[in-house]
């Protein structure tokens, strides 16, 4: 199916699109008045007849079509675009938050087996915080779904709010050959087992890549477990402006039952009659105590001032990232690579204090390439780990950075294995920076070279 996807798209500009219509029983999507010259309303809503029910659809008309209202998918869905075609979200009376979403999002009902191939993109502008769904914040969002695959995608133009691609609670996943700039994160994970992110180039000023098991509660509308992942033969380029973020950022969080007297703020969670409760407010820096237990079993409700949303039925008391393998990775861009922590600011606070501390598991780093010379870290490390593994990398004038905020004063010993790797420091040069109190860190070295 794949095969003929791509030799389908091929054939599409040669104009023998009908002949493959007919044959294979793809929905072109002229034929419901997608069309570069029809408005943006009309567009978005023949692009919805056209994938109603499923299917493979085709956009094989190059042109730029305008897109004024969210796209909603179904399980079963393939949509193809030739090359030339650009989808342009623009302000109108429906104005798209999302550009696609699939449809069972707004009932937490799985959906299965959506692929979305050749999209070309752009912003235009239209980019908001908050949007239908509380904490998806994706021009292309997914939530709850399983297999699903985003494949020979392009933006250049991300905004300050949202995220280029953004997928959570998911099974199967699989991003490839992407092209993602601008300002806000490019791929934006929250919790899911099974997936694979490769062949991508992004230039973000904010992250590459965000594995966000915890996050603001504006950025994920649900917590957990982000695990069992590939992310291979990436580049992060330079670009313009300011230098923030990471390649990737790795989040994690804990949390506690609700008490009467616990002082909250902004994206603290509480687990309460057998569901997690978040904290929606301004990040202001604003605490509150939390008198009457939230009980609700949907949507928000202000109970002593505070705004909790309902955001999961099932309990979990952490959230991270475990299982993970970094493989092929091109760093040009000069700015801390990666970096496994817990927030602590006025946005998020994701390790509340005497939670039960969650541990990020076998993490590993392998032919990582840092191309820049600036002297920063390639890792900051301040949640529990067990082993975080680099190897076959040359990593320059770059160390790992252990640190702490949140009070925390008894972490688990971490081992730390680098094996084959080069360094453009000498050999008396301080590898890893720990700045923690009672924190334990094992530093096993095999064949490391020091080109000072």
């Amino acid at each position: 199916m794949r095969l003929l996807v791509k030799l389908t798209r091929l054939l599409i500009p040669m104009g023998v699109a009908t002949l493959y219509t007919t044959v294979f029983a793809f929905k072109d999507a002229s034929t419901y008045g997608f069309s570069p010259n029809s408005s943006a309303i009309d567009n978005a809503r023949a692009l919805q007849a056209a994938v109603e029910n499923g299917g493979t659809i085709l956009v094989g008309q190059p042109g730029e079509y305008e897109i004024g209202e969210t796209v909603y998918l179904s399980s079963n869905t393939t949509l193809v675009f030739a090359k030339g075609v650009v989808l342009k979200k623009v302000k109108s009376a429906g104005e798209p938050y999302y550009l696609f979403l699939n449809e069972g999002a707004k009932t937490k009902t799985y959906d299965e087996n959506i692929s979305i191939v050749g999209l070309n993109f752009k912003v235009n502008g239209v980019d908001k915080r908050i949007g239908d769904i509380y904490g998806l914040r994706g021009h292309l969002a997914f939530f709850y779904v399983k297999n699903l695959r985003i494949e020979d995608v392009r933006c250049s133009d991300l905004g300050k709010f949202q995220f280029g691609i953004h997928v959570c609670t998911f099974e199967d996943l699989v991003i490839e050959d992407v092209y993602l700039a601008g300002d806000k994160d490019g791929i934006h994970l929250g919790r899911g087992t099974r997936f694979t992110i490769r062949d991508a180039v992004f230039r973000t000023v904010d992250d590459a890549i965000a594995l966000n098991g915890h996050d603001y509660a504006s950025s994920n509308p649900e917590l957990g477990w982000i695990e069992n992942g590939v992310i291979e033969n990436c580049h992060d380029l330079r670009g313009e402006g300011q230098i923030v973020g990471f390649f990737c950022r790795i989040l994690a969080g804990a949390w506690r039952d609700w008490e009467a007297g616990l002082e909250v703020q902004n994206s603290d969670t509480v687990v309460s009659n057998g569901r997690l409760y978040r904290v929606q407010a301004d990040p202001d820096g604003k605490t509150f105590i939390t008198k009457t237990r939230p009980t609700h079993e949907s949507g928000s409700a202000v109970l002593d001032g505070i705004n909790w949303g309902a955001v999961q039925d099932d309990v979990t008391y952490s959230a991270g990232v475990r299982n993970v393998v970094f493989r092929n990775i091109f760093l040009d861009k000069p700015r801390t690579s990666f970096s496994i922590h817990f927030d602590q600011d006025r946005f998020s606070r994701s390790f509340y204090p005497g939670s039960e501390l969650p541990i990020q598991e076998q993490i590993l780093f392998d032919n990582v390439r840092v191309l820049h010379k600036e002297p920063v870290s390639f890792l900051n490390l301040a949640t529990p780990a067990d082993v975080v593994s680099i190897s076959n990398s040359v990593l320059r004038n770059s160390w790992i950075s252990v640190y702490d905020k949140t009070g925390v004063s008894d972490y688990p010993e971490t081992v730390i294995n680098i094996a084959n790797c080069i360094f453009r420091q000498s050999k008396d040069f301080e590898l890893i920076r720990n700045s923690t109190r009672n924190r334990t860190v094992e530093l096993n070295k095999q064949f490391v070279t020091y080109l000072d």
